[in-house]
């Protein structure tokens, strides 16, 4: 009787509990990335970054499973991987990355709070039935993390932001439609060894670009700063974030996987104000309420539809 138990709860953590311990994880950390990131193209060319950022973390990726004599990918699991690669590290993490060096990083969390809606609107015009409550949950959540930043809408009318705001927007779409690529395909080859030759692959496109543009500079003219940056990137967010992410997106809903990018901003505000002693005032309060109730709904409404399913 005690093992069944002893079972039973162990099946219980590993189907509930650590995807969205995960998840939380990702919530918490990848909220942090925008201040490394921000912190880091101050001082180097932003794209130069993500190479050097996307390199490292393949690099150390694919030397662990060459390591565990891991097999590689084959015939058409390397499409896949191509896609992904410029989905997610080309197109989605090199832009927002330039896109924080023209605007505030509190401006690149807001648009990256956009990537929920895209998924609601591409998995709608894909024919599949959304409810009202899940939608509307996800409106409110949006909502309220433009309550939160209030102060940063002003930038959509200094033109000198506009390039900024646009390569923003474009990696929102792009990691929306990676995020619904990745839980389509990712079961069909080992997700973990396939991140890191993603973001291999990704590294020598954007160096390629750096270098055919003539926009990168020499590593000893890097300062510490950006280096440390760069290291803090490569570790908590290319490596154990990454894992922590693919782990909650096969094995939560897609409304749910996605959620933490209207956290990430919150995170970034609470930290502010822990560290740097920045100011939480009524208008961050309130737009932490509504984006939390706008969650709740999110939740409730998927929980309501698997009763009911079942």
């Amino acid at each position: 009787m005690r093992t069944k138990i002893k079972n039973a709860v162990s099946s219980k953590v590993s189907a509930i509990g650590l995807p969205i311990l995960a998840l939380c994880w990702v919530s918490f950390f990848w909220g942090t990335t925008w201040i490394a990131s921000k912190e880091g193209v101050k001082h180097m060319p932003a794209l130069q970054l993500v190479a050097i950022r996307q390199f490292l973390g393949g690099f150390l990726y694919i030397s662990y499973f060459l390591y565990k004599k891991a097999p590689w990918p084959k015939g058409k699991q390397w499409k896949t991987i191509i896609i992904l690669s410029i989905l997610n590290f080309v197109l989605s993490n090199g832009l927002s990355t330039w896109g924080v060096k023209y605007i505030s990083s509190g401006l690149g969390a807001i648009i990256g709070a956009c990537v929920p809606l895209w998924i609601v609107i591409i998995t709608f015009f894909r024919g599949e039935r959304l409810s009202r409550l899940s939608v509307m949950g996800l409106i409110i959540s949006f909502s309220g993390v433009c309550v939160i930043f209030y102060d940063h809408l002003s930038d959509f009318l200094i033109p000198n932001f506009r390039f900024g705001i646009i390569i923003s927007v474009v990696s929102t779409l792009t990691w929306a439609f990676g995020t619904l690529y990745t839980k389509k395909k990712a079961a069909t080859f080992n997700p973990y060894f396939s991140l890191g030759i993603q973001m291999f692959l990704s590294s020598i496109l954007v160096f390629a670009y750096t270098g055919a543009t003539g926009i990168s500079v020499s590593l000893s003219e890097i300062p510490a700063i950006s280096w440390w940056s760069i290291g803090y990137l490569v570790v908590f967010g290319s490596i154990l974030t990454f894992i922590a992410f693919i782990y909650a997106l096969q094995n939560l809903p897609a409304e749910i996987s996605s959620v933490y990018s209207y956290i990430n901003p919150i995170i970034a505000v609470l930290l502010g104000a822990f560290i740097f002693g920045e100011t939480l005032n009524t208008a961050i309060a309130i737009g932490g309420s509504v984006t939390l109730f706008g969650l709740y709904l999110v939740n409730y409404s998927l929980r309501k539809g698997r009763k009911i399913n079942s």
